[in-house]
């Protein structure tokens, strides 16, 4: 139910006599959401416009007229930005999935992870402000504590692009997570 290796992690988190119920990790590896039946296609073209937008720039015969420079460095970062989304932000999503780590205890719901400085956070089990099941065709399954997790988003954001990034409190893609959330409202209940 739980590696030791993510128990280690959270034991020096624990309040005394505190005892862990669950632990795991999100899916590990390239994670796609429904968002990325419309993000691929739209990274695809705006990657391949900057791909052709530097591309002629760069390699237009050019007089080296001050003007000529402004159009070359003026699409560079948008080739950046095109790289990111087209293959950058599954990286960096499944970067920051494997450093984090999810517990259940007696007394809290915990995460833990970050790539640069480790953020731990925790909720009291018995005031959950939210507790929402959600299940992914893949078999994984998203639990939220907070946040608008079913609720309808407008634009995109940092946590559509990389969903590891996404701000609420939450266990992303975790496997048996009905047998989770079960765990989570049995102890909220008692």
């Amino acid at each position: 139910m739980h590696s030791q290796r993510t128990r280690d992690l959270l034991r020096p988190h624990l309040f005394p006599a505190e005892r862990i119920l669950w632990s795991g990790q999100p899916k590990q590896g390239v994670a796609l959401s429904g968002r990325d039946a419309l993000l691929i296609p739209f990274s695809l073209a705006w990657g391949g416009f900057a791909l052709f937008w530097n591309f002629g720039v760069w390699s237009s015969s050019s007089t080296g007229e001050g003007m000529d420079w402004f159009f070359r460095l003026w699409g560079l970062p948008f080739l950046i930005v095109g790289v990111y989304l087209i293959i950058g932000r599954f990286i960096h999503d499944a970067a920051l999935r494997k450093t984090v780590v999810y517990g259940v205890t007696d007394q809290r719901v915990v995460l833990m992870g970050g790539l640069v400085w480790t953020k731990f956070s925790s909720l009291d089990i018995r005031r959950l402000p939210k507790l929402e099941l959600t299940e992914h065709r893949d078999g994984t399954g998203t639990i939220d504590f907070e946040g608008g997790g079913s609720m309808p988003r407008h634009g995109v954001g940092w946590n559509e692009l990389t969903p590891a990034l996404g701000g609420e409190k939450r266990f992303f893609r975790i496997s048996n997570a009905r047998d989770v959330y079960q765990m989570i409202r049995k102890q909220a209940e008692a």
